[in-house]
């Protein structure tokens, strides 16, 4: 699974004109589904958010996880993070999990992100979703597990 995690102040996702998650100081993170991802992954992914740390502590250094500053978690789908950019000018989405596959997975993510971490939201898989956001830094890194 792969996640472009933002630090941001604040960050929401609108569907159809309706705001469906919010989050004030937090982590805004995109989730993609690869082919060969299990709920191992999951978890391990959802752990790593969770415990990342990239908030300041009282030195300025960034040794504070989302937990440890209690903020708020946006998880959004997003299965074009899965693509092979390497070659030509168009995408290949060949690692990318099948839409069925990826819902399965990112409603098991989502779900356990629920359970672990009550101060989530959420984007809507297969929606066409407006993404608002301001990054805080700016800070964002890519994580990946295998």
């Amino acid at each position: 699974m792969i996640s472009i995690i933002q630090r941001v102040i604040e960050s929401d996702v609108t569907v159809d004109g309706k705001v469906i998650g919010s989050i004030g100081q937090g982590i805004m993170a995109l989730v993609a589904v690869e082919k060969t991802d299990s709920e191992k992954q999951a978890d391990r992914l959802l752990e790593r958010i969770l415990n990342y740390r990239i908030f300041a502590d009282a030195n300025g250094k960034m040794n504070l996880s989302l937990r440890d500053i209690d903020g708020g978690l946006l998880i959004v789908p997003q299965f074009t993070l899965a693509a092979d950019t390497e070659k030509g000018n168009r995408p290949s989405f060949a690692s990318a999990a099948s839409p069925e596959q990826g819902r399965e997975l990112f409603t098991y993510f989502q779900q356990q992100a629920g359970k672990i971490y009550p101060s989530t939201q959420f984007g809507r898989f297969g929606a066409d979703m407006k993404v608002a956001l301001i990054n805080d830094g700016p800070v964002t890194f890519m994580l990946r597990v295998r």
